[in-house]
């Protein structure tokens, strides 16, 4: 059994910071499934939960929506990111609106279903949050120690008296509030394994998107394209999320309370877990640049040419479809990861700042839940013994998402599933049969037939949308002209 090396940097109640390591060979790690056992390979190195929920929480603090806009100017707050889990299932994908912080937000959502869950947040919830989530009866509460939601950055740059005052009668209420109470709260981080890094980066570089646009227009330099955008990305969640400033960011951890964590080594540790996972974000976000820059979006394509733009904005399609490429990376699949994300858009519940989306569920393909003590096939199609290959022993990221999902599906909702291959012929009629009405992905598989896997059923499919990436509107009009 492979070791797992893992570094969990804690702060409690007392303010102790506590490491905990196992470790034999930190850069050939795999984290031991739950689901699976642990001789399971995977197709590259695989990120831990902790790291998926906080990758994912900082991501939806950047959800594409208005800008927040609060009543009282007196209340200078952030936006923020949360990820709602509950036995390791994720249950929600939430960030502030105009109106409600990403607590208040869970709490409107889940309501008694909060009990007994963890929640992760992309910086620290402000006290009015954390006295609801704590009477809801919440296990753990993660959260990032930047700036938090009800402002101290400001304090000191020309901000009223009031501004000053609420912030730090805040973060003191937030403390005693952690001090007081029964869920843990404090920094769960994890380190990366040391291959990580590039794995993800050479993997976003090359995934389906890039290989489409780099077919049908040879003439752009995709790949030069993916490296502006990436450190485009690296600058622009560094400012958002490092506090880049290490002094700064010191001087904000004490006006929290948390003057435990500007001792060496454990602030140096926490930033440097934080800049790794803000660099793997760019890397995952880059593979899918803005799809207007890139002259591609996704697009209803029928039988004569374009058809419609889809009812979601590009920008939200494109946050979706990051989702997805985020939780493949938890893939248990020897060869390929799979993500999949299904959302719904309700008549009601603009509480969200996603609008009226709401999660109905997640997944990414792995082999299935309580199998630690079976070893499956592994071998792909390249192995002529077939009874070797993993094709009738892998649950597909779609099958999971439907599987596990935290609501149900709603005839009257328009139900979406994003995800990041062409569903193949196993998936399309579960698909269909769930009540999903749209389908985004790309579509560089449809019509093969690999033996094993086989994707012709997606072209044929009636009665769902299939938005698939192709170039603008515009280039296709003058096209079929």
């Amino acid at each position: 059994m492979e070791a797992t090396d893992i570094a969990e940097i804690r702060s409690d109640s007392d303010k102790k910071c506590v490491t905990e390591r196992t470790t034999e060979d930190s850069c050939h790690v795999k984290e031991a499934s739950s689901q699976t056992d642990p001789k399971v390979q995977g197709h590259g190195p695989r990120l831990s939960k902790v790291n998926l929920y906080t990758l994912l929480s900082l991501w939806m603090e950047l959800f594409p929506r208005k800008r927040v806009v609060f009543k009282s100017e007196n209340e200078p707050t952030r936006g923020t990111g949360l990820v709602v889990v509950r036995e390791r299932r994720i249950l929600g994908l939430h960030c502030s609106s105009s109106e409600l912080h990403a607590g208040q937000v869970a709490v409107v959502r889940h309501g008694p279903r909060l009990a007994s869950c963890d929640l992760y947040f992309s910086r620290k919830p402000c006290s009015t949050c954390l006295k609801m989530i704590i009477n809801a009866g919440v296990s753990r509460i993660s959260y990032w120690p930047g700036d938090p939601e009800i402002s101290l950055l400001a304090i000191g740059e020309g901000s009223s008296r009031a501004s000053q005052q609420e912030a730090e009668l805040d973060a003191a209420a937030a403390e005693k509030l952690k001090a007081s109470s029964r869920p843990y709260m404090g920094v769960l981080l994890q380190p990366l394994a040391c291959d990580m890094q590039q794995f993800v980066e050479e993997t976003s570089s090359s995934c389906d998107f890039q290989e489409k646009v780099a077919s049908e227009l040879p003439i752009l330099d995709v790949q030069d394209l993916f490296r502006r955008q990436l450190w485009e990305n690296r600058d622009k969640f560094s400012q958002v999320f490092l506090v880049v400033d290490e002094t700064r960011h010191c001087e904000l951890l004490t006006k929290m309370g948390l003057v435990t964590f500007c001792a060496e080594p454990y602030f140096s540790n926490l930033r440097q877990h934080m800049r790794a996972l803000v660099r793997l974000l760019s890397s995952v976000a880059s593979s899918m640049p803005r799809l207007a820059d890139a002259g591609y979006g996704f697009y209803l394509k029928g039988s004569s040419g374009p058809v419609s733009t889809p009812p979601l904005s590009q920008d939200v399609i494109r946050h979706c479809i990051i989702q997805a490429k985020l939780l493949a990376y938890r893939t248990e699949d020897p060869k390929v990861g799979v993500g999949a994300v299904i959302w719904a858009e309700g008549q009601l519940g603009l509480c969200d700042g996603t609008g009226r989306l709401h999660l109905v569920g997640c997944g990414y393909n792995a082999y299935p839940v309580g199998s630690e003590y079976g070893e499956y096939p592994q071998m792909d199609d390249k192995q002529e013994d077939r009874q070797s290959r993993k094709y009738r022993y892998i649950i597909h990221a779609e099958q999971n998402a439907l599987t596990f999902r935290s609501a149900e599906i709603k005839e009257e909702e328009n139900t979406m599933l994003f995800v990041t291959k062409c569903p193949c012929d196993e998936c399309v009629p579960l698909i269909r049969g769930a009540g999903i009405q749209q389908i985004y992905t790309t579509d560089l598989d449809s019509g093969k037939n690999k033996n094993d896997i086989s994707y012709l059923r997606f072209d044929s499919l009636q009665g769902v949308q299939k938005f698939t990436v192709s170039p603008s509107v515009v280039e296709l009009q003058s096209k079929y002209k």
